[in-house]
């Protein structure tokens, strides 16, 4: 997961500091500084918002697809919506929680809280799901409805 020079590029192309990041995301500069240089893990969440605010797509930021942003999105985060997702794409994929949870080495009731929406998938998984079975991060969050899937 090699997410943190693409957010520099973003960031510096816009004419951004960490800084003013940083406030956008309501964290301090030295917080977003490690996530930048991938010291500590971005959390989904922030993620999301720095989509918004460096006006790309989640897909775009971990280097999925040189589309920059996608044409429809939604606005708010949901959980509910992301775990919902999640499930059904581990179903069509013939996955048990179990499964799923042993390729992410994290446990099954991990993955039952994810498909249940009481926490939004870790960054992690997240990037190793969409890797690995070609599917869009913005979708499996709820951020576009289309694509699904990433060539």
């Amino acid at each position: 997961m090699n997410y943190g020079n693409k957010l520099k590029l973003i960031r510096t192309s816009e004419l951004l500091s960490q800084e003013q990041i940083a406030e956008s995301l309501n964290i301090n500069r030295s917080t977003y500084k490690e996530y930048e240089l991938q010291n500590s893990i971005l959390p989904s969440k922030y993620l999301w918002e720095l989509g918004d605010v460096l006006n790309v797509s989640i897909d775009y930021i971990f280097d999925f697809t040189e589309e920059k942003k996608y044409n429809s999105i939604n606005n708010k985060l949901d959980k509910i919506k992301s775990g919902i997702r999640l499930k059904e794409l581990r179903k069509e994929l013939k996955l048990t929680q179990l499964k799923l949870a042993t390729i992410l080495n994290t446990t099954q009731s991990v993955i039952a809280d994810y498909e249940k929406g009481r926490y939004l998938i870790a960054t992690p998984f997240l990037y190793t799901i969409c890797q690995k079975y070609h599917i869009s991060a913005d979708y499996l969050l709820g951020k576009i409805d289309s694509p699904k899937y990433l060539k």
